[in-house]
C-alpha cells in the first residue's frame, strides 16, 4: 500500500509528509493547480516532477567535461574495470587490473576538469595495492591519455 502511494505522488507531484501521530500524510498540489508555486503563508515552494525536466543550470556553475579526454581515458584504461562514471563531474573511477606486459596492478581515478583539449583539463590519481604509483607512471598514463583524445579530435575533423 505504501509503494502504491509513494509511486502515485511521485507521478503526480504530491508530496509525502509525515504527520504528528506517526502516519503518511498526502499534502501538496499537484491536483488543484498549486504544484510549482510558492505559499504565501509558509514560504515552502511545492514542486511537480515536471520540475525535474526544466534546465535550470546556471551556466556559470555547471562543470563540463572534454569528450575527446573522456574516450581517449577511457580506451587508454581499458585494462581497468569502470567502478564508476560521471560525465557531469567528469571522475571516471576505475578498479584494479594489470595493464599489458605488467606484473602490477593498478587502479586509478581519471578527473577530467575542463572543456578545453588541454594537459590542464587532465588528472590522473594512479595508485598500486602497496600505495601510490611512482609520478613517472603516472605521467605517461596522462601522456598516453592527452595523445590518443589528440588523435580522436583529428579524426573527428575529418567527417
Amino acid at each position: 500500500m505504501l509503494r502504491q502511494i509513494v509511486l502515485v505522488s511521485a507521478l503526480t507531484g504530491i508530496t509525502l509528509a509525515p504527520a504528528a501521530c506517526g502516519k503518511v500524510s498526502l499534502g501538496g498540489g499537484g491536483f488543484d493547480g498549486t504544484a510549482g508555486k510558492t505559499n504565501s503563508t509558509s514560504g515552502i515552494r511545492k514542486s511537480s516532477i515536471l520540475d525535474l525536466l526544466e534546465n535550470k543550470d546556471d551556466p556559470n556553475t555547471t562543470i563540463e567535461v572534454n569528450k575527446y579526454i573522456w574516450r581517449a581515458a577511457q580506451q587508454v584504461l581499458d585494462f581497468m574495470p569502470i567502478q564508476s562514471a560521471d560525465p557531469f563531474s567528469g571522475v571516471l573511477s576505475y578498479g584494479y587490473g594489470v595493464p599489458p606486459g605488467s606484473q602490477t596492478e593498478y587502479r586509478a581515478t581519471v578527473f577530467v576538469q575542463d572543456p578545453a583539449l588541454d594537459a590542464r583539463a587532465l588528472s590522473v590519481a594512479l595508485a598500486t595495492r602497496q600505495g601510490p604509483a611512482d609520478r613517472a607512471t603516472i605521467r605517461a598514463i596522462e601522456d598516453a591519455i592527452l595523445t590518443r583524445a589528440r588523435q580522436l579530435r583529428i579524426a573527428d575533423g575529418k567527417l
